[in-house]
């Protein structure tokens, strides 16, 4: 069986059956609903569902919702051990997904589909595999990935939940294992890298970016992080 992706829409009908190869599901817009292994419920978009070789599973979705769907004849190793069935996908892997998706509607092209396979296979294998998150969850977890730049309360992100603080912050860290302010952090701390390693900007736009409009507090964050100082990592 080729490593192939391709964009997908699903039967409104359930059929069961199996494949001797391993199948991803992501959701572009819309969910489906899927029965397979010890799973069955509903996967949405920023999720991605495991089916396994010789492993029956049905599903049913909406006939206007998309998917890509990649076939493939192994997988990462660390999703390969993932004993669940559902997971969370990056922000950076739910944006290439959208390339593929424009890429594949525009031209045939073979040398592009390999490459486009091939750095989607290593997108998979950077994952932080959590299990399903509650939707709430999810929710939250996308307005920081998107309003990084902004100030942050723990109060304004369970609001976006639709949680009392203390609910919220229970579930956050039961989900994540992280709590609610750290994951903040890192996941500024990891764009700041990015940022650094990849561009020009001067390191106070950077900070302001990231989340901190004081160089110092962005210096002195960054450096408790990893280590070293902004100044440092940039050259």
């Amino acid at each position: 069986m080729p490593d192939i992706l391709s964009i997908r829409s699903y039967s409104t009908k359930p059929v069961d059956h199996s494949h001797d190869y391993y199948q991803l599901v992501l959701p572009l817009r819309g969910s489906i609903a899927i029965k397979v292994g010890n799973f069955n419920g509903k996967v949405a978009v920023g999720e991605c569902v495991i089916v396994r070789k010789h492993e029956n599973h049905l599903f049913t979705a909406p006939p206007e919702a998309r998917f890509v769907v990649a076939d493939m004849s192994c997988l990462p190793v660390k999703i390969d051990s993932f004993d669940g069935v559902v997971f969370a996908i990056n922000k950076t892997l739910s944006c290439y997904l959208l390339f593929i998706e424009e890429q594949l509607q525009q031209q045939l092209n073979l040398q592009l589909e390999q490459s486009m396979f091939h750095t989607f296979y290593l997108l998979l294998s950077e994952q932080t595999l959590m299990p399903k998150l509650d939707a709430r969850i999810a929710n939250a977890i996308h307005f920081i990935q998107m309003h990084v730049q902004q100030v942050l309360s723990i109060e304004q992100l369970a609001q976006v939940a639709c949680l009392s603080s203390t609910q919220f912050k229970v579930l956050f860290k039961k989900y994540t294992g992280m709590t609610v302010m750290n994951f903040v952090s890192k996941v500024r701390m990891e764009k700041a890298q990015a940022l650094l390693r990849h561009t020009d900007y001067p390191i106070n736009i950077i900070g302001e970016k990231v989340g901190y409009p004081e160089q110092a507090a962005f210096s002195r964050k960054f450096s408790k992080h990893f280590g070293l100082p902004p100044t440092r990592f940039k050259s």
